[in-house]
């Protein structure tokens, strides 16, 4: 059979690397793909981004199943228009995207079902949101409203910062954030303490199997300091993920979302990733959430699947009222698999592009380095994009993983690289 994957970044390599390998698949193909995808002869690259052209491509194809990668076809409306010609394609309808297009739309759906969220205010007038910053103190947390890429939020530990944030998102827009509908808003909520981790489902609209557990590394600098990312490395499984965490984060979080959505007549398909805080005491409460896999957890996620990815997804398509979800059982690797994040000079405020890259080695079944932003330009694969490269590893401990990742992340150069220099620190020190 055919598959295609929309996208273009590391998540989508990835989904895209993990379909190849499955016997009953033909052909995949990657809209638009990147450098990377393109220098692999498993996969074929289309260079078609708009959603009517895309679902006229994939019809003429036969494209047996597709998943979308990127929050930004999932909120134009791409789900909907494959299915509307009786397309089999994974991930959310427009309205159900919602719940990450729109952080308001999320936190008020989160407080009305009861899903255990920070407290929290929603803001189109910046004197408002400035009075409500003042009668709050920091820290405080500043987000978008919109879709920004993974970089609409700004955890502010001073009052200044949180003012400054509130004039960026609301008067600036200098993150280019995709305003929804009634303009510049911003969700600003309680700041939550504890340990993050980032908890993966695949829905079918009724049943739900949970994908392996696994914590991402937001920061731009070592000891979690800088500006927050999309995303600069991440391992799995989380040990901060207890099997205790695990139930109470299915039972009160991914469970009644699900339910919560099917009762407001937008039942929830496709990747839900909930981003949740575990306090001391395995508390949890949720960040936030996005309609998609994970960019950098969707990495290492993939390189510890032992399941037939396609398998997966045309039980979680089965026409009908709701998938076959309930009949799948996801076996994973029992090593552990790390990802450090090899990002662009100047990401994530201003990424510069056209820096060649040299030194990729050959990719082998237990490293693998992703690509994101990185392009073909005659003939010299270069950086495109804030984040470029994720250097992928399965070892048996993380610490070894770790090793492994920096030795060859080492070996590849391009003008203005930066990258962490301790990912998965928290499961090291455990």
């Amino acid at each position: 059979m055919k598959v295609l994957v929309i996208g273009g970044g590391g998540r989508e390599h990835a989904l895209a690397w993990k379909l190849a390998q499955s016997p009953k698949v033909q052909k995949v193909f990657v809209a638009p793909g990147n450098g990377g995808t393109l220098l692999d002869s498993r996969f074929e690259c289309i260079n078609i981004t708009q959603v009517p052209s895309l679902r006229a491509w994939a019809a003429s194809e036969k494209i047996a199943v597709t998943v979308v990668g990127p929050e930004g076809p999932l909120a134009a409306g791409v789900v909907d228009e494959f299915r509307a010609h009786g397309l089999r394609v994974f991930g959310p309808t427009q309205a159900a995207a919602q719940l990450e297009s729109s952080k308001a739309f999320s936190k008020t759906f989160m407080k009305r079902h009861g899903i255990p969220t920070a407290a929290f205010e929603a803001f189109s007038d910046p004197a408002k949101a400035h009075a409500y910053v003042d009668a709050m103190g920091a820290p405080i947390v500043v987000k978008a409203d919109g879709l920004a890429a993974g970089k609409g939020v700004v955890v502010a530990m001073t009052a200044q910062e949180a003012h400054d944030a509130v004039d960026f998102m609301l008067l600036d827009n200098t993150l280019g954030v995709a305003h929804n509908q009634g303009g510049a808003r911003v969700v600003i909520e309680e700041f939550l303490q504890g340990e993050e981790a980032s908890f993966i489902v695949m829905v079918d609209g009724k049943n739900v199997v949970a994908l392996a557990t696994s914590q991402d590394h937001k920061r731009l600098l070592a000891g979690d300091l800088g500006p927050n990312t999309g995303g600069m490395g991440a391992y799995s499984p989380a040990p901060v993920v207890t099997p205790d965490v695990h139930a109470r984060a299915m039972r009160e979080v991914i469970l009644p979302t699900v339910r919560g959505m099917e009762k407001d007549g937008i039942p929830y398909t496709g990747f839900l990733y909930a981003g949740l805080m575990i306090d001391a005491q395995g508390g949890v409460k949720t960040l936030e959430f996005n309609c998609r896999m994970g960019d950098p957890e969707a990495q290492p996620i993939m390189m510890r699947l032992k399941t037939d990815l396609v398998d997966v997804l045309m039980a979680a398509t089965e026409p009908g009222p709701h998938g076959r979800l309930d009949q799948v059982d996801l076996e994973w690797d029992r090593r552990c698999a790390l990802g450090v994040v090899m990002a662009a000079q100047g990401y994530p405020a201003n990424p510069r592009k056209g820096d060649v890259i040299t030194g990729l080695p050959v990719d082998t079944d237990d490293a693998v380095v992703f690509h994101a932003g990185t392009q073909q330009v005659d003939g010299k694969l270069q950086t495109s994009g804030g984040r470029v490269l994720c250097v992928t590893v399965l070892a048996d401990k993380v610490k070894l993983a770790q090793q492994r990742a920096y030795e060859i992340a080492a070996g590849i150069q391009f003008d203005g690289q930066q990258y962490r220099t301790d990912i998965g620190h928290r499961a090291v020190k455990r």
